[in-house]
């Protein structure tokens, strides 16, 4: 699985991101680009210590758990998988700023490419370095797959 630690992978992700337009239109979902743009922000700055969650409740966390390594192995994610309500995205949202939050927050993420720990992931738990590479950049490919890019 590729990392978005590794820096041609880095890259792949930001030309891809910059082929999207205005007018990209998803194959799939309900998110039109912008939300889209926006929602891809969670997870980069959730691992970043940007963004908090609330943890989930035994159940949730449970039904997590039972999902974490589809989160980072080889295996592509299928269209129309359900999105975790903190990560919901219904408000309209303009494509530009979201796209420049959404390189900012791919290019710092990358930045952290040395980095030794990471704070647990307040659904799945603990992930390692490779993990959290990995996961990123599987999440970036879904969505931006979705949209043809």
């Amino acid at each position: 699985m590729k990392s978005l630690f590794d820096s041609e992978t880095h890259s792949e992700i930001l030309n891809r991101i910059d082929k999207l337009s205005e007018s990209s239109t998803g194959q799939w979902g309900k998110m039109e680009v912008g939300q889209m743009l926006h929602h891809c922000q969670f997870p980069l700055n959730l691992a970043l210590g940007r963004y908090t969650m609330k943890k989930p409740n035994l159940l949730m966390k449970i039904l997590f758990k039972s999902f974490k390594k589809g989160m980072y192995d080889d295996k592509l994610w299928k269209p129309n998988l359900p999105t975790a309500k903190p990560f919901k995205v219904v408000d309209k949202k303009d494509f530009t700023p979201e796209k420049t939050k959404l390189v900012v927050a791919v290019s710092d993420f990358h930045l952290e490419k040395n980095r030794k720990s990471w704070e647990p992931h307040p659904g799945f738990g603990h992930f390692t370095h490779e993990q959290w590479g990995q996961m990123q950049y599987k999440h970036l490919d879904h969505h931006l797959r979705q949209f043809g890019a």
